[in-house]
């Protein structure tokens, strides 16, 4: 079986990507995450999920046959992608413009094999309850929203503002599970591995 690297340090994914029963060793993927101008948010999500694979698999000096996952997400509300918030006012007014509205989570994932790179941006729907602005202050001093896209954790503290969900659960924590399974398979890389080893 050819080695998997997940390039990403977010401990969602890695627990995601245990999850389905496949092995791999976590490397790090820093790369320039800025929009371009006029790029659309869809495609600055596979642009940087197929970046983060290419910057980690240039970490990796090796000439056998390996394959590079790399993820990006991004927390959309009419059409704008809204990032990590840098500070408690940012993050306090992203949660207050998504207060009892829906928006968009957009993750992309991509597999890279040599020069071969397949991606695939997985669109799901998120429904907030409203959120009052004592509740905002609260959850950003809980120190969750501080590295989250949108400024919340679906797993974690943040799942009391989700009043519905339309797609894919895990592709909102980071990772996709259904179709990263599917992506690794075209890569030979099948997922439950540690139901064979037993």
């Amino acid at each position: 079986m050819k080695p998997l690297y997940l390039a990403s340090g977010s401990p969602r994914r890695r627990e995601l990507l245990t999850q389905i029963g496949v092995p791999f060793s976590a490397i790090s993927a820093d790369i320039d995450e800025t929009p371009l101008a006029e790029e659309s948010p869809s495609a600055y999500v596979e642009r940087l999920a197929r970046g983060k694979a290419e910057a980690g698999r240039r970490t990796l000096a090796s000439a056998a046959a390996f394959c590079v996952l790399g993820a990006d997400t991004a927390v959309v509300l009419d059409g704008k992608i809204l990032g990590k918030p840098v500070d408690e006012a940012e993050a306090c007014a992203m949660l207050m413009m998504l207060s009892g509205k829906e928006h968009e989570v957009l993750t992309a994932i991509a597999v890279l094999e040599g020069e071969r790179c397949e991606s695939r941006v997985v669109r799901s729907l998120v429904r907030f309850r409203p959120i009052s602005r004592d509740e905002a202050a609260a959850y950003w001093a809980s120190g969750e929203p501080r590295d989250k896209a949108g400024g919340y954790g679906i797993q974690g503290l943040g799942a009391v503002f989700v009043a519905g969900l339309n797609g894919s659960y895990s592709a909102v924590v980071g990772l996709p599970v259904c179709e990263t399974a599917e992506l690794l398979g075209h890569f030979g890389i099948p997922c439950w591995q540690n139901l064979h080893a037993q």
